[in-house]
């Protein structure tokens, strides 16, 4: 029991990835048998993040659960973990998210071991990169969450699925390539790649030169900046870095859209605020405008080109883009005052605002997206289509689909009550005293919201019903136990936020404090 009190995260990081080498063992033809065991394993790491999430101390609202071991010490690097009241929330989204992605794909016929197995393996990458607290460890798990999703479209995507893997994998790499090289100066310069120390070293280095390598601060410091910009960027995917996303979505099964939705777009915006903000403070603010910009055309611009879709999962992979750009507007009134040399009260309660609505619209946002992906891919299983022309009247044919999708929905849509109302509401409010001109037209983009929203429940929905869809089957019991969780933590969310946003808010006034 010691051992486990004292490397309980090590084992929540890793677990996943044995229990993918336990299935790799497993005769192919065992379906049912990999299945059954993957969802198990699935799960081990979710009691172990509600064990952190009840003994995690609120009251020191810092790092916690550490552990550091020395790893490659000639370079300083080493292997350090830890997490805090930012990081604890996507553990607990990742840990929900792939036993039931993994719930919804048991009807995966094709490669069932190798399938589970990178589910799995993904949710270890997604597990270590919210709990790295050294750069070349965050990178190693960036880069380890590419190669699952990549199969996962490569070989159970749909008919385009080479080219969307293809655009997904090149996108990323291309941002990670001046990560890495932005990375490797920071860390042999400082002589550290600890993101902790490297808060105190690099952001306070005055030399013009830095040392080891010899380079102009000033320019590395403007290079390393935008290199990691540009990564999280198009990881958000903020606009215009957008246009692997929907592609990806199109294509993935349903199970990989609502893993890439749910968690791996949150991994940029949680890199713009363990990485970006703190360790270039000055640069943050000074461009905090940019990403306000930025923040409110992924609004406007999501949502107009969501409403232009007809292919039903291409509009809820454009949905993504636009609730996501709420989260960088947010994340624009964070750096912005974080990087300000100033006690103004005013401006820290609105920054602590706007960035727990944002911490906490990406928590929210991985709910509901992952809902909205689960039941495109259970209309589609039945109908063969995703065509919204095709569809109407579905809800008089499968009322209880109808009836979730409408609830999942308005989730999506930001209806007070539920859990997109509260996250989006924080961020409009902490956002109006700093970007009042970028908040007003974003208000655009939350209209369209509501125009593309209807047209998706209208099309599906409504209507005389289609005489090809009348012998329909309704939700299945799996279906039910995929929807229902998520269903209850949107309600519980939109009524009672607090048993999360205690947790951000805690360690984010900490860091405005």
């Amino acid at each position: 029991m010691d051992f486990i009190q004292a490397n309980i995260l090590n084992i929540t990081i890793f677990f996943p990835l044995l229990a993918a080498l336990i299935i790799l063992m497993l005769p192919e033809d065992e379906k049912n048998l990999i299945r059954r065991l993957a969802l198990f394993f699935s799960l081990v790491p979710l009691v172990l993040v509600l064990v952190m999430w009840f003994t995690y101390d609120r009251a020191a609202a810092d790092m916690q659960f550490m552990y550091f071991a020395e790893w490659f010490p000639s370079i300083g690097a080493n292997y350090h973990v830890g997490i805090d009241g930012i990081s604890l929330p996507m553990f607990l989204l990742a840990a929900l998210l792939t036993p039931l992605a993994i719930l919804a794909s048991f009807n995966i016929e094709d490669k069932v071991r190798m399938y589970m197995t990178l589910f799995l393996v993904m949710q270890t990458s997604m597990f270590g990169l919210f709990a790295a607290l050294d750069l070349m460890i965050f990178f190693i798990f960036w880069e380890f969450g590419l190669v699952p999703m990549y199969f996962l479209i490569k070989l159970w995507g749909g008919k385009d699925r080479d080219y969307a893997s293809f655009k997904f994998f090149i996108y990323t790499m291309a941002g990670s390539l001046g990560l890495l090289l932005s990375i490797q100066i920071m860390g042999l310069s400082m002589g550290t790649f600890n993101i902790i120390e490297l808060m105190d070293v690099w952001v306070t280095w005055e030399e013009p030169v830095l040392a080891v390598t010899g380079l102009s601060f000033p320019l590395v410091k403007t290079l390393a900046f935008w290199a990691f910009f540009i990564a999280f960027a198009i990881k958000v995917p903020i606009w215009p870095f957008h246009t692997w996303l929907p592609d990806a979505h199109t294509e993935a099964p349903t199970a990989g859209s609502m893993m890439l939705a749910g968690v791996l777009l949150k991994l940029g915006a949680y890199g713009f605020i363990r990485l970006v903000i703190p360790l270039f403070p000055e640069m943050a603010s000074t461009t905090a405008g940019v990403l306000a910009v930025l923040g409110v055309l992924s609004i406007v611009l999501g949502g107009l080109a969501a409403f232009g879709q007809w292919d039903f999962k291409r509009l809820v992979a454009y949905s993504s883009i636009n609730h996501m750009g709420f989260v960088v507007l947010g994340l624009a009134v964070m750096a912005y005052v974080y990087g300000l040399d100033t006690s103004h009260q005013s401006l820290n309660q609105d920054a602590i605002m706007a960035t727990n609505g944002a911490i906490f619209q990406m928590f929210n946002h991985g709910l509901s997206a992952a809902g909205m992906f689960f039941l495109v891919g259970v209309i589609y299983e039945r109908t063969h289509t995703r065509d919204l022309k095709r569809y109407g009247g579905i809800w008089s044919v499968l009322p209880v689909f109808g009836t979730i999708l409408i609830f999942t929905s308005m989730a999506s849509l930001g209806l007070p009550g539920l859990n997109g109302f509260v996250s989006e509401f924080m961020i409009v409010r902490g956002s109006w005293g700093i970007y009042p001109i970028h908040l007003a037209l974003s208000m655009i983009g939350l209209l369209m919201t509501g125009a593309y929203i209807l047209k998706g429940i209208g099309e599906t929905l409504h209507g005389p019903a289609k005489e090809e869809w009348l012998g329909l089957k309704d939700m299945t019991l799996r279906e039910h136990m995929v929807i229902w969780p998520l269903m209850g933590l949107m309600l519980s969310l939109g009524i009672w936020p607090q048993w999360v946003v205690v947790f951000i808010n805690d360690t984010v006034t900490k860091l405005f404090g």
